[in-house]
């Protein structure tokens, strides 16, 4: 064999290498999926969102939750019997209120019991899923975070408060108009809240945590919000992490190429008799 030959063997190999890598991460996430889906005897759906690299300028990416996540998440739900459990792991820094309330409705009209794993941190929309599950799992220094709405890039609570903090003559129109908008956003999120959390509290303590993470004023959007925070919200949370979990996010390394967010088993989820309690 010759130069030439050993040459291009040798860029073959170095083309094909990363593809085979990631088809052998994709069957191994696969595999344990569905061990855990045997495990625990539900559907397990993942929400991971990582920061990704430009592979020709090199600037970061931020990944979010967006319409496209709702609907493979929406799908993954109608696959699934109403009575077999469902499992969310979430790792995300948040996202758009749409696709993130359609999901969190989702998963909230779930007849079976609905767990939510946040091994590293559900932010802003992360939450507003988590919200909506019987149970939420953190890992010891995992992160939630307050839902209350941004207008553009300012915080709906601080309009509000800037124009209440003026002589309304001093208030431009513009201001004026965002300041009604963000009245409605923070009204709207409140409710939608209160609705979500009363799945798994009472009319009172879905009241208290809708006021806490919703209105604003109490903590800025990117406050971390620790298991002992969310517990004294009143919010049933856990912090028994299951390994297998933990093993599940380490395979989803920093990619540097666009991959989708939401990963499951594409077939029905149906309970069998086998699974059956006696």
């Amino acid at each position: 064999m010759d130069f030439t030959q050993i040459f291009w063997l040798f860029f073959i190999v170095s083309a094909l290498q990363p593809v085979l890598r990631q088809r052998l991460l994709e069957s191994a996430r696969q595999r344990l999926i569905a061990r855990i889906e045997a495990q625990r005897r539900s559907r397990l759906i993942l929400l991971a969102h990582r920061q990704e690299t430009m592979s020709l300028l090199g600037f970061p990416v931020m990944r979010y939750i967006d319409i496209q996540d709702a609907e493979a998440i929406m799908r993954a739900c109608e696959l699934t019997d109403p009575d077999v459990p469902l499992d969310i792991v979430l790792h995300t820094p948040g996202g758009l209120v749409l696709p993130s309330l359609q999901i969190a409705r989702a998963v909230g009209s779930h007849r079976g019991k609905v767990t939510v794993f946040v091994p590293h941190y559900a932010m802003s929309g992360g939450t507003l899923i988590a919200l909506a599950a019987d149970e939420i799992v953190m890992s010891p220094h995992a992160a939630l975070g307050p839902v209350d709405p941004q207008i553009g890039q300012f915080p709906a609570h601080g309009i509000l408060r800037a124009v209440e903090r003026k002589p309304i003559a001093e208030v431009d129109d513009q201001t004026l108009i965002l300041a009604d908008i963000a009245e409605k956003a923070i009204g709207q999120l409140r409710e939608s809240v209160k609705a979500l959390a009363s799945r798994s509290l009472g009319a009172a303590e879905a009241e208290r945590v809708a006021e806490a993470l919703a209105t604003g004023g109490r903590w800025t959007h990117d406050y971390p919000i620790t298991a002992e925070v969310a517990r004294a919200l009143g919010l049933k949370v856990s912090t028994e992490m299951p390994s297998e979990i933990l093993q599940l996010m380490a395979l989803y390394p920093q990619p540097t190429r666009r991959q989708s967010a939401v990963e499951y088993l594409p077939t029905p989820r149906r309970e069998s008799r086998a699974e059956r309690s006696p």
